[in-house]
């Protein structure tokens, strides 16, 4: 699964991208990467590991909605098992 999120430029800042991507590991786990950054630019990663993949679902999902909060807007979604909670996607 994979949530791609921009926050546009208000003035003086410039554009900024959330992504968070949800993979399963080697070991039969889920790992839950949060990217973000100016696009153009190298961002910053971080890296969460969850045992079932109930947890980490629910840890993206909150973590997208966290950034909906502040302000980003999904620009890109990508995932068969997606949860629907009500956020306008803005492609359709």
């Amino acid at each position: 699964m994979r949530i791609y999120m921009q926050a546009l430029s208000s003035g003086a800042e410039p554009q900024r991208y959330y992504q968070l991507i949800l993979q399963q590991d080697l070991l039969g786990g889920w790992t839950l990467i949060r990217e973000t950054g100016q696009p153009g630019t190298r961002g910053t990663i971080k890296r969460e590991q969850y045992l079932e993949l109930e947890s980490a679902q629910s840890a993206l999902m909150k973590a997208r909605d966290q950034q909906v909060k502040k302000g980003f807007k999904v620009m890109f979604s990508q995932g068969a098992d997606e949860p629907q909670t009500g956020v306008h996607h803005g492609y359709d």
